[in-house]
């Protein structure tokens, strides 16, 4: 099962996470394997991280649970809260298999939060700006919740509209960047 596990910044939590970094890095290196994408939000400077976005295949809630909540800056404090919810690797790739490549371009984590029926199960024309899409949904996958991307677009105003703005209570555009263990 794949889930989506997006966890929010404390303000003024940068020095506490720096301090963390290696230890959040070994982490997930445990998780390597499982990983679709990962990296963090950033604010406007495109340089201060907001959030930490992970993409992940999990034998089921209980496992994504562990994987969120242990997590060494979950557990020291740094993260104001955490979004957890299943989603469906629509693309069927992972952010390294990502045609455009892991450099150039500005990124987005693109969070459409759903009302009513479910909206853009398809995926949308565009795709070759894809990194990854897919739909949330419940943790018995039976309720569509909303839909999550991540994108490379110009612009913030660009990735947003890869989905259809009506069908969501709201729409949240931050900036992305993709993640890991330095080389």
């Amino acid at each position: 099962m794949e889930f989506l596990c997006y966890h929010r910044d404390r303000p003024d939590s940068l020095p506490q996470r720096l301090e963390l970094m290696e230890e959040h890095w070994s982490y997930m290196d445990r998780y390597a394997k499982e990983m679709i994408a990962r990296g963090p939000t950033l604010a406007a400077d495109g340089d201060t991280p907001t959030g930490s976005v992970h993409l992940v295949d999990l034998p089921g809630p209980a496992a994504a649970r562990a994987f969120a909540f242990d997590e060494p800056n979950y557990q020291a404090g740094v993260y104001r809260d955490v979004m957890l919810r299943r989603w469906r690797n629509t693309l069927g790739r992972t952010m390294w298999d990502f045609p455009g490549g892991l450099d150039g371009g500005r990124r987005y984590l693109v969070l459409g939060l759903g009302v009513g029926p479910a909206a853009d199960l398809a995926v949308p024309s565009g795709r070759d700006e894809l990194i990854a899409y897919g739909p949330l949904l419940s943790d018995d996958g039976g309720a569509w919740l909303g839909t999550a991307a991540l994108v490379r677009a110009p612009d913030p105003d660009t990735a947003r509209a890869v989905l259809t703005a009506e069908r969501y209570a709201a729409i949240e555009v931050h900036n992305w960047s993709p993640g890991g263990r330095p080389s």
